[in-house]
């Protein structure tokens, strides 16, 4: 790239610096024909306006094929100096100042582009030198094909000069460290490559193919367009690349490459004239069932657009700009004549082509068949004249105009149409870096309503139609049927009318897969040196993954049915037995309340503090309906009972035996002489005491239940043939918060219980008080290595044996042996033997 900067700062001081004084000689130019327009600011353009045919191998049986004209570039440059002539008449837009332009031809050849930018930026010929020094070019429009744009914006860019090009679609040319004068008023790759994946995304296309041209346009796009459908698990079965200038051994190969794959969708990012010679050779061969990608470069292009080519293309899907309709070209075009300007570069051969003649100069004496001069174009029917479906053109238009609105901003120092207009600097100091600056500074709305501006990187918002191509009449038509636009936030929209799709392959959308997705009971198995999408199905030798986690594979590894619910349930034998042992303990509870209640005038009930007695037998009946929670599916509410409800009915419990406990020691304590503390412990104290420790239980399980409450879970830990239903605790510590506060209770019981075993009387309660409470701590201490140990519906088999055990061992060890009193040996039911007063005999 250093060599063109060198050969550009060589070719300008040769073309211009000759003058008689200093003695500097001319050594050559290019000879390059060009359309020429003097005025006050200067515009360059450059087009394809000729391209090379393919180089195929000779036959030596006819002339090989040389240069094409080519009629759309032809239009790019008419289109280009009817605006510059509209901006002219434009009162509003760059008032009392003349635009001019020089038009080349790139001959869509790189070499050929980076020729014609060197000769914009060097003395036109058509100036003496002995002429006053013409107008610089303020601005080039060039060039068509992205690998063109590279070398003109490499060599133009480092002297600021400003290109806006109008077919060059490269995401390497955002790069505004190399090429900080681009800009172009076509969508960058970068977004058509998001469109072309969010199509292959749309219809489930995994496995396509891919053909590049051999320049930066291909290549680049081919790149992008992988990255972006890797993401979605696309895999690319080939990338094949073609020139215009490839032999046709090359093309015989990427053809046979198509032949042999199993893809049936292929993307070809391709311009026109690199793909025109695959095109016939894949008819040519008859390459049917493929259902065609194109780029914008093609899709709308008319040399391919034929009956012939639609044969092995008809339906191919592809992005374009938005289209544009400019009745006021029409006129126009049907003007062109070659004997306006004779000198005129292109048009000759242009009317050639349209009329069917050569216009015969009065220098020229040709053979050919001659024009009479009455020719015209005005009623010519030609696709050149439809200025009804434009979009390369209409980009070209919208350049001129953007590099006028800058001009425009940079004399008068105001946006067009502001009034008054008065210039603020000389059009002889314009510098193209100034230009630049002010183009990217442009933003304004054309008369067809488009508002043209240009972000950081120099590009235009991305807006695309999706063209399917169809046969009406027996023309191919191009027609939209969808839409694809980016978001500001870097989202995109993609709408597609499915429906009216013409597809090559029939009326169903084609299927493009490596493999097919394996059948029930088989899995993937990946094929070595393969790509993600090309499989084997192999028989499942244990559970295939595409099973739910709720469901398990049948014995033939062909269906997934249900999982096997587990959980404790009432009917069944488990759940049987608990219930009854549960009912029986609750009824013994009443019972024995009953009981109580019937001799609470007795010595025994009363020295056992009768109100204690049916507090703690009430809380036992709790206690023992407590497990009924435990059993059915869990549910929410049944979850949140079953934990609390445990939790605070033996928190009563506990603090009615810590009460008898208190009044045991109490009241023995009292028959030592001056001590009152029985007077001090009451009724009202005793229920103090069993309330106050049953609040602190309760305020525990509000705080649990309003954090971390339980809820229903299902465990899939234990097996992979059922779930496990069961209530998920929630929050551990609040569990054994809840566990550890009943024992603390217990303990405390037990102390004094224990402290108190030995005191004198013949019906000593706290000996039965420390049992119960041996028996408890006994339960529980061994219930928490159980209940962790314990698999599934077993854990809460234990926690019930653990609460009824306990609930049975407070109620046969406090309450049986009053009950055998009561009951069986009421001659004992007497204060004296209550208090150990025996009589002695005589």
């Amino acid at each position: 790239q250093d060599s063109h900067y060198l050969y550009l700062g060589v070719t300008v001081l040769m073309s211009n610096t000759f003058n008689p004084v200093s003695g500097c000689e001319l050594f050559g130019r290019f000879d390059m024909p060009s359309l020429f327009h003097h005025g006050d600011i200067m515009i360059g353009g450059i087009f394809p306006v000729s391209y090379k045919e393919i180089r195929s191998t000779s036959t030596f049986e006819r002339e090989p094929p040389g240069v094409k004209f080519n009629l759309q570039a032809f239009r790019w440059t008419q289109v280009m100096i009817f605006a510059i002539e509209e901006i002219n008449k434009d009162p509003a837009l760059l008032p009392n100042i003349s635009l001019g332009y020089r038009i080349l031809n790139s001959c869509a050849s790189p070499t050929n582009a980076l020729r014609a930018a060197l000769t914009l930026a060097s003395r036109p010929e058509e100036t003496e030198f002995n002429s006053s020094c013409p107008p610089t070019i303020s601005a080039v429009i060039a060039a068509s094909g992205s690998s063109q744009s590279l070398a003109v914006a490499g060599t133009l860019g480092p002297f600021q000069v400003p290109i806006v090009s109008y077919f060059s679609t490269c995401a390497c040319l955002s790069d505004r460290a190399k090429y900080p004068t681009f800009f172009r008023t076509i969508p960058s790759d970068y977004f058509q490559a998001k469109a072309l994946a969010a199509l292959v995304k749309h219809f489930g296309w995994q496995w396509i193919g891919a053909i590049q041209s051999d320049n930066d346009y291909g290549r680049n796009g081919i790149l992008s367009f992988t990255e972006e459908v890797k993401k979605l698990g696309v895999c690319i079965a080939f990338v094949g690349t073609i020139a215009r200038t490839y032999s046709m051994d090359k093309i015989l190969d990427v053809v046979e490459m198509i032949r042999r794959s199993t893809v049936k969708v292929i993307l070809a990012f391709v311009s026109d004239g690199d793909f025109y010679p695959l095109m016939k050779e894949v008819v040519k061969q008859n390459i049917t069932g493929i259902q065609w990608i194109a780029s914008e470069a093609w899709i709308t292009a008319a040399r391919p657009s034929t009956p012939e080519i639609y044969q092995a293309f008809g339906g191919a899907l592809g992005f374009v700009m938005q289209k544009m309709a400019m009745p006021k070209l029409k006129p126009f075009l049907t003007n062109i004549n070659p004997y306006t300007d004779p000198s005129a570069a292109f048009v000759k051969d242009f009317w050639e082509i349209m009329v069917g003649c050569r216009p015969v100069l009065p220098e020229e004496h040709r053979m050919d068949k001659i024009c009479t001069g009455n020719e015209t174009l005005l009623n010519s029917q030609h696709a050149f004249f439809d200025v009804t479906q434009l979009r390369v053109t209409y980009n070209v238009y919208k350049a001129v105009y953007a590099i006028a609105h800058a001009l425009h901003q940079l004399i008068f120092c105001k946006p067009a149409g502001q009034k008054p207009v008065r210039p603020c600097l000389n059009v002889s100091e314009i510098q193209p870096k100034k230009v630049t600056d002010h183009l990217q500074r442009v933003n304004f709305r054309n008369e067809f309503g488009d508002d043209v501006f240009f972000d950081e990187n120099g590009d235009p918002p991305a807006s695309y139609d999706i063209i399917n191509w169809q046969l009406r009449n027996g023309q191919v038509q191009h027609v939209t049927l969808g839409h694809f636009a980016s978001a500001a936030n870097g989202d995109f929209r993609l709408n597609i009318q499915e429906e009216k799709i013409v597809w090559r392959t029939g009326k169903r959308v084609p299927t493009s897969v490596c493999s097919n997705v394996c059948p029930v009971g088989t899995r993937k198995a990946q094929i070595k040196g393969k790509p993600t999408c090309c499989f084997d199905c192999i028989p499942c030798a244990a559970d295939c993954t595409p099973c739910p986690q709720e469901y398990w594979s049948n014995e033939r590894k062909d269906e997934c049915i249900p999982k096997t619910t587990e959980f404790l349930r009432y009917h069944e034998p488990m759940g049987i037995a608990l219930t009854v042992v549960s009912l029986l303990g609750a009824s013994l509870s009443l019972v024995t309340m009953m009981v109580f209640i019937h001799y609470r005038e007795t010595p025994v009930i009363k020295a056992s503090n009768s109100e204690l007695s049916c507090f703690l037998l009430f809380s036992l009946f709790l206690c023992f309906l407590c497990p009924l929670t435990f059993m059915g599916r869990p549910t929410v509410w049944t979850c949140m009972l079953r934990h609390t409800a445990f939790g605070v009915t033996f928190a009563l419990c506990i603090s009615c035996v810590l009460g008898k406990t208190i009044v045991v020691v109490t009241a023995f304590k009292a028959t030592i002489p001056g001590n009152k503390v029985a007077g001090k412990f009451g009724p009202a104290q005793q229920r103090i005491i069993v309330c106050s420790c049953t609040m602190i239980q309760i305020l525990i399980c509000v705080l649990w239940l309003k954090f971390k409450p339980p809820f229903p879970d299902m465990v899939f830990r234990y097996s992979n043939k059922k779930i496990v239903l069961e209530c998920n605790t929630g929050s551990e510590a609040a569990f054994y918060a809840v566990l550890g506060y009943i024992g603390i209770l217990a303990i405390v019981c037990l102390v004094l219980a224990f402290l108190a075993r030995k005191l004198p009387d013949n019906f000593n309660e706290a000996k039965f008080i420390t049992f119960s409470m041996l028996i408890f701590c006994a339960v529980w201490i061994t219930f928490i290595p159980a209940y962790i140990s314990s698999p599934g519906k077993f854990t809460v088999a234990v926690e019930i044996f653990a609460i009824l055990s306990s609930a049975f061992g407070l109620l046969s060890s406090i309450f049986a042996p009053k009950c055998y009193i009561i009951l069986v040996k009421p001659e004992k039911n007497t204060k004296k033997h209550v208090m150990g007063k025996k009589m002695n005999k005589k």
